[in-house]
């Protein structure tokens, strides 16, 4: 059946903000590779200006001092937001801080490297709202179509204020973490809008139940085998996500080595770093071993469209695999850096879309029952 007019431009709008925001997250990590993070001191603004400087001779001689004024005071005031609310620990962390009083140089090349990053994450607040818009239809059809865009819409809107927060507080960890997952969150908001739309039309329902009925719906063994494997969907979608997390705090980790070794000696990065690093790297081995299984699983059931989304997942996986060993025990080559965190992203959106397309074949009642979920015998 074809698809309406409104449902194409509202998937065009969402997947086109999906690619922005996995462009984004490749673009951060270059920043972050490349320790642009602190280019622009300031945020919105870029040393107080729309388009920043090309030299230090444009910046007041005090520019060092001026911005990491206003950052205190900015941390300041968060923090004591914070405690106000009952978020004592975080606040102290936030106040206490040292990396809040570090002066940073200008640096022509790493602030424009940052302030690319800010346009295209401007940029992609106006797809989102576009996105949100092009929804509007949808509040008669499938509200939750809707819902979904319109709080993709104000969670990125609290991503970008989120994101000064990032700069003020000079990029301290527990921020940075909390960033990343949030524009997880968001992709997986607009995959799951995106995907829902494709089936939202009346006239799509009723085919589905014409469906149903001609497959004579589910039994028993069908609904176990379905039920099965989501939960090890989710269990691996879980992992990813903990692995990613874990991914950010390693990166954290070496930013510290990197400047405490003012970027030099680079093949004794790794050794330096601690308990993190270890645990990443071992739930790297768990994340392959997780995938690998729950990919079996799903390949016995022989639908196209979940060996598809398996093959896409185990391209990303393999390409993920390579790039993590290769900054395990090459010196953490910078250019390799981003590519390793937008796979993981990339890996993650795969298994949601493999859920999401499991879920939908199930409610079909379109899953084969000759080869059952071997976990549930």
């Amino acid at each position: 059946m074809e698809e309406s007019g409104f449902g194409r431009r509202f998937r065009f709008w969402s997947v086109l903000t999906v690619a922005s925001i996995y462009l984004l997250i490749l673009v951060g990590g270059i920043v972050r590779a490349t320790g642009s993070g602190m280019g622009c001191p300031d945020w919105p603004k870029c040393f107080g200006q729309w388009v920043p400087p090309t030299e230090a001779s444009q910046l007041p001689a005090d520019y060092k001092q001026v911005y990491t004024a206003q950052r205190v005071a900015k941390n300041q005031k968060l923090a004591r937001t914070l405690a106000s609310l009952g978020f004592r620990q975080v606040a102290g962390e936030i106040f206490a801080h040292p990396t809040q009083y570090i002066e940073t140089d200008f640096n022509a090349t790493k602030t424009w490297i940052e302030y690319v990053n800010r346009l295209l994450g401007a940029l992609i607040g106006i797809f989102v709202f576009v996105t949100a818009v092009v929804a509007l239809p949808y509040w008669r059809r499938d509200r939750s179509v809707f819902w979904l865009a319109v709080v993709s819409w104000l969670l990125t809107g609290f991503q970008g204020w989120l994101g000064s927060l990032v700069v003020s507080t000079n990029l301290l960890p527990i921020m940075v973490t909390i960033h990343m997952g949030l524009a997880l969150l968001i992709v997986a908001l607009l995959l799951y809008a995106a995907h829902r739309a494709r089936w939202a039309n009346a006239e799509e329902a009723l085919n589905r139940q014409i469906e149903l009925e001609t497959l004579g719906g589910q039994d028993d063994e069908e609904v176990a085998t379905a039920t099965g494997l989501r939960w090890l969907l989710w269990i691996a979608l879980l992992v990813t996500f903990v692995q990613i997390i874990l991914g950010t705090q390693v990166r954290e980790q070496i930013d510290q080595i990197a400047s405490a070794a003012g970027y030099a000696q680079r093949s004794t990065w790794v050794d330096k770093l601690g308990s993190v690093f270890e645990s990443h790297r071992t739930l790297s081995a768990i994340v392959v071993l997780v995938n690998v299984y729950v990919g079996y699983q799903l390949w016995q059931l022989e639908v196209p469209v979940l060996r598809k989304l398996l093959v896409a997942t185990w391209v990303i996986l393999g390409l993920e695999m390579v790039v993590g060993i290769t900054l395990a025990y090459y010196a953490l080559p910078a250019f390799e850096q981003p590519v390793h965190l937008t796979l993981a992203t990339l890996l993650f959106g795969a298994q949601f879309l493999t859920l999401l397309a499991l879920r939908r074949l199930a409610k079909l009642g379109a899953l084969p029952v000759a080869h059952t979920l071997q976990a549930a015998q």
